[in-house]
């Protein structure tokens, strides 16, 4: 869960990398590092903190030489210090590597390195890379990428990784294995990169490395390699900058507001498929045996609606497993199954290992995903891309509403009713704008007066229940507040006695078939003192806080449910004095398992 970052050319690289590096911070946050090669010497600095801090203690922009990598971390191996930031070199300073992923068998590995002589300085799995690079050096490979290629065979788990070594100078190295790496070209140098967003605006040619394949950026150019050390010949493609224009904050204070804006417009690009391509997916869903669901976090709330969607839309079934779980139930998988995968980034870990299991077993994979040229992407045999642009802000909201809004086009798809699901999507964006219109300012003041509470229950039923624990998702990932989401009928099996006076307890209750179920749940917590905030078009004396939200058909609800709970986090971490866009001890792209 780091961005890495190198380059090669002409140029001053530190400048180059430092600025990538900046474009990378949403993927880790935590510390920072340059490595560079300048007259035969390997230079590093790093330290703890965001780009800035780091670059503004270390200078990492005015380092010497032509050839560098970089690093922005998020920790999973090491505490948050300056010897477990990235870049690590071996114990001789003669190899530094940036790397994104883990290690499985480092300690293995680190132990046998140990008892040859090399020394550690860091608590990560990363330096047990360059160590044994230096080793391969020494004793059996005449090139630092012959010695990638060898040394990544003992490598357990998933990683990218680029190299850069003194007895080797002015190249890079970079492989990958189920974490993404990104060749880009211009007319002065070559870059290495997590994703195509750190690319200065020259670079106008990409190629995706593939899984164990090797890259070596020089003064001569760039060669492929299979995983066998075979040179392989790899077409650039073209960089669709249009995905990264809206990656700046555009005068908001965070990126995560100005991304929660900007939703009314994003519907209007999400509808912009293929109707064939859909209509095609459609019949290939209903003709499968079972349908399967895969994903995490906010895409998994996402699902649950488009679960809801498919069994209310086109009477058909379909289960909604966390991805981490789904290795769990992949016996059940083949031929007859499809899976659909749903993901941000198109990168997290636990997603793409379950797509891999599914394939295995013969089952056909439906992605759904924002980044275009995505991990996830290249092993889906279709892919529906969400069109919405790149999101910074850690906690997702516009991909939220886009993954939505692709599940109400599959489920009409599946009734041959595509046009009408883009006509009610596209009328949504007034819709949408309207309920952030009329809720924005008085929940800023809802904020500042529940901002001290540390408990919230979000209820709701039906269709809105996912929306429920979104919005309880949200509350938790940036203000830090213990916040559950649940099913309004489950409150009376546990949860109830939780409930006390002036705790907070935010209905979600539109005027659809689950008003007076849920309405009758808040009567009980409003029983016991809680202090209800009912998110519905329609009034009630049972709500101490009333968020209004427009009226809108029945299975378009959660677009407009969503976003006053989106607004509520958000205030509600500016109102406790935390960054919404860079959450403790969380990361955009979840690269590990």
């Amino acid at each position: 869960m780091c961005g890495i970052t190198g380059y090669c050319g002409k140029k001053l690289a530190g400048p180059i990398v430092f600025e990538a590096l900046k474009c990378l911070e949403y993927r880790g946050y935590d510390s920072a590092g340059v490595a560079s090669l300048c007259d035969g010497r390997l230079l590093i600095k790093k330290d703890v903190g965001g780009i800035d801090e780091v670059n503004q203690k270390c200078h990492l922009d005015n380092m010497p030489g032509t050839t560098a990598i970089g690093h922005t971390r998020w920790a999973t191996h090491g505490a948050v210090t300056r010897a477990n930031s990235h870049p690590h070199s071996d114990s001789e300073g003669m190899v530094a590597v940036v790397h994104n992923g883990i290690i499985e068998n480092y300690q293995e590995l680190r132990q046998e390195l140990i008892s040859k002589g090399h020394h550690f300085s860091s608590e990560t799995d990363t330096e047990v890379i360059p160590n044994l690079l230096v080793e391969e050096l020494k004793n059996g490979s005449d090139t630092l990428e012959q010695a990638v290629l060898t040394i990544s065979r003992r490598l357990r788990g998933s990683y990218a990784f680029v190299a850069l070594a003194t007895d080797d100078p002015d190249k890079l190295v970079g492989t990958r294995k189920n974490n993404p790496l990104v060749v880009g070209f211009d007319n002065e140098g070559c870059y290495l990169c997590s994703d195509t967003l750190a690319f200065p605006e020259a670079v106008t040619g990409q190629v995706m490395l593939g899984d164990a394949e090797v890259v070596t950026l020089s003064s001569e150019g760039v060669r492929f390699f299979d995983a066998n050390g075979d040179s392989i010949s790899k077409e650039p493609g073209e960089i669709d900058r249009t995905w990264a224009q809206s990656s700046g904050k555009n005068g908001y204070p965070h990126f995560m507001l100005k991304e929660i804006m900007e939703q009314p417009q994003i519907l209007e690009f999400v509808i912009q498929q293929d109707e064939k391509k859909f209509q095609s997916i459609a019949m290939d869903i209903l003709r499968a045996h079972q349908v399967i669901i895969t994903a995490c976090g906010t895409s998994r709330y996402a699902s649950l609606v488009g679960r809801y969607l498919f069994s209310r839309v086109a009477r058909k079934f379909a289960d909604v497993i966390i991805a981490s779980e789904f290795g769990y139930f992949a016996d059940s998988v083949d031929k007859s199954t499809m899976v659909i995968a749903v993901s941000q980034s198109g990168e997290t870990a636990d997603v793409v290992e379950g797509i891999k299991i599914a394939r295995m077993a013969g089952g056909q994979v439906l992605s759904i995903v924002n980044r275009p040229n995505s991990v996830l992407e290249s092993l889906s045999h279709r892919t529906i891309s969400l069109n919405c642009g790149c999101e910074i802000g850690v906690a997702a909201t516009k991909t939220f509403l886009s993954q939505l809004a692709a599940f109400y086009l599959v489920s009409f798809s599946m009734v041959n009713a595509f046009d009408e699901a883009c006509s009610q999507i596209g009328a949504m964006r007034d819709k949408v704008t309207e309920a952030l219109d009329c809720n924005n300012h008085k929940i800023i003041k809802l904020a500042q007066q529940l901002k001290n509470k540390d408990d919230f229950y979000y209820l709701a039923r039906g269709i809105n229940f996912a929306v429920a624990s979104e919005g309880a998702l949200k509350l938790k990932e940036i203000a830090y507040v213990h916040a559950e989401g649940m099913s309004a009928g489950e409150l009376k099996h546990g949860t109830l006695a939780l409930i006390e006076k002036g705790t907070p307890v935010v209905g979600i209750c539109p005027d659809d078939r689950t008003y007076d179920e849920t309405m009758n749940n808040l009567m009980e917590v409003k029983a016991r003192g809680a202090y209800i905030i009912g998110v519905s078009d329609r009034e009630s004396d049972i709500y101490d806080f009333h968020i209004k939200i427009p009226r809108v058909d029945e299975l378009l609800y959660p677009m407009v449910t969503v976003i006053p709970l989106q607004l509520l986090a958000y205030h509600m971490a500016v109102a406790r004095g935390c960054d919404p866009d860079k959450p403790r001890n969380l990361a955009k792209s979840v690269t590990v398992k």
